[in-house]
């Protein structure tokens, strides 16, 4: 038995109003987990997130290898967590050290001028992309959508679109 990921999601802004509230409702969760290391250590971000969460559903901020611990542990079974996480790359590490999932649902990717727009929320660079494309090769949906209602867009045809990857 092992706990049961509802939805991880990559999102730069983490947790955020509507859309933590919709995705919370949608899909049943108990918990959310925002899972950065950066932001476990940054008590007012920290603070301010688990603050943002849902009336009546607990939000907690820890890192990317405490997350890999309490997956498998016995005594957090019963967490329906929601996953929030800033970018790929952790994305990448959380499903390397053994958390599973079909789907991981992309929301928002900030945009710097090391990055690319690959849609109208969703800029990545070298490393994003390469994190992408290992969670694609691994048999990972990318799911773009904002909120569970949205129609569902595979991040992998943007990618190619755009000419970022190539199809094996």
């Amino acid at each position: 038995m092992v706990m049961d990921v509802r939805l991880l999601r990559i999102d730069s802004r983490l947790l955020h109003g509507q859309v933590a509230t919709n995705w919370a409702k949608a899909i049943s969760v108990n918990r959310i987990l925002v899972v950065s290391d950066r932001v476990a250590r940054d008590i007012m971000r920290k603070t301010l997130i688990t603050q943002a969460a849902p009336p009546g559903i607990k939000a907690n901020v820890i890192t990317v290898e405490k997350m890999i611990k309490l997956f498998d542990d016995l005594r957090f079974v019963s967490l329906k967590p929601m996953i929030l996480v800033e970018d790929p790359i952790d994305a990448k590490r959380l499903v390397e050290g053994g958390i599973k999932v079909k789907t991981i649902n992309i929301g928002a990717m900030s945009f710097d001028s090391s990055k690319v727009m690959v849609t109208d929320t969703i800029a990545v660079g070298r490393e994003d992309v390469k994190a992408l494309k290992w969670l694609h090769d691994f048999g990972i949906e990318l799911d773009v959508r904002k909120v569970a209602s949205d129609s569902s867009k595979n991040l992998w045809k943007a990618l190619l679109e755009k000419e970022l990857v190539k199809d094996a």
